[in-house]
């Protein structure tokens, strides 16, 4: 559609704010501060009328508050009011309709069934390392980062290894070309939802010991769970399970690559990596959503019209110094953390048990191998533009090995 394809450079953001414009692409945090301190709810007439909060405050009444603010629409690449779209319950269905489909999936996902999966995470690790054997110039994200969450979520789903390329090219094809060309969107959707067909015809002839056989034995109000919605749960499950875990991890590793000192703490106290960890999540929160509002209101003195998509800037409340002390500086030892990158209220993400392990133990096994090393081309570093941010490609160098 001529909005996405044809869209002209923003000269004020303030007025007419748009995720998919170059500046915002390269340097997304400076949008986000200068909006928090001059407009904190700017509003934008693109994609049908946006409202871009970047407080806290305004961010967490906007995602507490979905009886005002719905999830029907949380990507913003069409207009608020066009065809929804693939339903992806629970992460964009409102109350009392979501209630009971995120309810069949938490204990899956609560920490004492998270548990389970760090030594298979450890195992995957090891042997991303192992490739990356005595080679000295590695990409972080290509050879190590998108390896862990992509080969967990391979074992979670029961299918083999092999498959898991093919996840690549879909997130690539859905997260970043997608948003701007829908029939891409659209093929690659089918793709991935045939794949999913095939899986539940396979677990229902033979059920394993995995997810896809734990959700068919689910049951919301004494009854199975329907095929759609299945396939809708296990489409949404592949995408949030790989893409926005791997893109933590990334940067996680891009940040200590580019700084030497936390670096070597974090190596000689390996015991400090949960609470770095935090904060990484704090300062690159891999992740923003938007909701639609229901109806006219108002969200910080600014007027919101009913229809009009409400971007939720969790990047930006991360760095609210109303909440967070020295905001823009990352403290790997910071204690009090109170961060967004998981989300907040009822939405607030289902796997974020999941993804702080696999953080964690990504960067313990990492720097067990390689206790030393550095970006090698800082230019080089490609990051992932849309409602997903991540690094797609990190140029390093291993100084020493240990």
């Amino acid at each position: 559609m001529a909005e996405l394809k044809d869209r002209t450079p923003v000269e004020d953001w303030s007025t007419d704010f748009d995720h998919f414009d170059a500046a915002f692409i390269a340097d997304p945090d400076s949008v986000w501060s200068a909006l928090r301190t001059n407009a904190p709810v700017a509003h934008s007439n693109r994609y049908g009328g946006m409202n871009v909060l970047t407080r806290w405050e305004d961010v967490a009444a906007a995602a507490q508050d979905p009886s005002q603010f719905s999830s029907r629409r949380i990507v913003i690449n069409e207009l608020p009011t066009s065809h929804p779209g693939l339903p992806l319950p629970p992460i964009n269905s409102d109350p009392p309709d979501h209630t009971a489909k995120r309810r069949v999936m938490l204990p899956f996902f609560n920490p004492v069934a998270t548990k389970r999966w760090e030594e298979p995470v450890r195992e995957i690790c090891r042997r991303a390392l192992d490739t990356i054997g005595d080679r000295t110039d590695i990409d972080l994200a290509v050879d190590y980062a998108q390896v862990i969450p992509a080969e967990l979520t391979a074992i979670m789903l029961g299918v083999p290894l092999a498959d898991v390329p093919q996840f690549r090219v879909w997130l690539h094809d859905l997260l970043e070309v997608g948003p701007t060309d829908i029939d891409v969107a659209r093929d690659t959707s089918n793709v991935m939802l045939d794949y999913m067909r095939g899986l539940l015809e396979q677990r229902r002839a033979e059920p394993g010991d995995d997810l896809v056989t734990f959700l068919l034995d689910q049951r919301i109000d004494d009854q199975p769970i329907p095929d759609r919605e299945l396939l809708n749960m296990l489409f949404l499950l592949l995408i949030a399970g790989i893409d926005t875990t791997w893109s933590g991890i990334g940067f996680s590793l891009m940040h200590l690559a580019g700084h030497a000192e936390d670096r070597h703490r974090l190596a000689a106290e390996p015991a400090l990596i949960p609470t770095a960890v935090e904060e990484f999540l704090r300062f690159y929160p891999p992740v923003w959503v938007a909701r639609v509002a229901q109806a006219d209101t108002e969200i910080g003195g600014r007027p919101i019209t009913a229809g009009e998509w409400v971007l939720l800037g969790f990047p930006a409340a991360n760095r609210d110094p109303e909440v967070v002390d020295r905001p823009d500086e990352v403290i790997i030892d910071r204690q009090a953390n109170r961060h967004a990158a998981f989300g907040l209220g009822i939405h607030r993400c289902l796997g974020s048990n999941l993804a702080r392990m696999e953080m964690i133990v990504a960067v313990e096994e990492f720097l067990a191998r390689y206790p030393d090393f550095e970006l090698s081309d800082p230019d080089a570093i490609l990051l992932a533009p849309g409602q997903v941010r991540g690094p797609r490609r990190i140029p390093a160098r291993i100084l020493n090995q240990a």
